[in-house]
């Protein structure tokens, strides 16, 4: 059987952290790496933070940020993992006790209602989000992310649907959870009137496919 966590490997070896931090002191520095490097972000984008400009607001030598981040690559990836990880929580929670139709509805338009908030209120998850495009490794990780959803999703429509097809159930929930990411992309684009209408719209357009509503 083909290892399809193969590719995902390689591509996380080469963006990941040099170094995982094992001592609570380095974990401490990584951490205050990772929230510099957050605040450049959201105050002039990805594009144009620097390095030694994270070294200088963290407090660390610039060797001692290379030991944990090769480049500025490593940042942006431990930073788009860490919000995948938290997203995926709060999905897995989100979803697990649903077992009915106006369970999922409500389930699933809360869930979309928290992402777009999230979105709009967080820049770095905005310009990590904006620059998956230009990055393949980046690309896999959110397609990978998208996969992951769609599995919370699958299990609930299983419960609801016992006699459907697995297979027609996955493509659904992989679709609609990838349709969203577009929809939320296109949503922060736009000025917060349209945004919210496009997210509505969304909403309504998933639930049809999802509930039949």
């Amino acid at each position: 059987m083909e290892d399809k966590s193969a590719g995902r490997t390689d591509q996380a070896s080469v963006a990941s952290p040099r170094r995982a931090p094992m001592q609570q002191r380095s974990r401490e520095r990584v951490e205050r790496m990772l929230a510099a490097a957050s605040a450049l972000i959201a105050e002039q984008g990805s594009d144009a933070m620097r390095m030694g400009e994270v070294a200088e607001r963290a407090g660390v030598s610039i060797g001692s940020l290379y030991q944990f981040f090769p480049d500025k690559r490593a940042i942006v990836w431990a930073l788009a993992e860490r919000y995948t990880a938290e997203s995926q929580a709060c999905i897995a929670s989100a979803l697990k006790d649903v077992s009915d139709a106006e369970g999922l509805k409500r389930a699933f338009s809360e869930l979309v209602d928290i992402y777009y908030r999230l979105f709009l209120a967080e820049p770095v998850m905005r310009d990590i989000w904006s620059g998956t495009q230009a990055d393949k490794a980046l690309r896999e990780l959110e397609l990978a992310d998208s996969r992951a959803n769609a599995e919370f999703l699958v299990a609930v429509l299983k419960r609801l649907r016992p006699g459907a097809d697995a297979i027609a159930l996955e493509t659904t929930a992989f679709l609609v959870w990838q349709m969203g990411e577009t929809a939320m992309r296109l949503a922060i684009s736009v000025d917060r009137e349209e945004g919210d209408r496009l997210v509505a719209a969304y909403k309504r357009m998933a639930l049809r496919e999802l509930v039949g509503e």
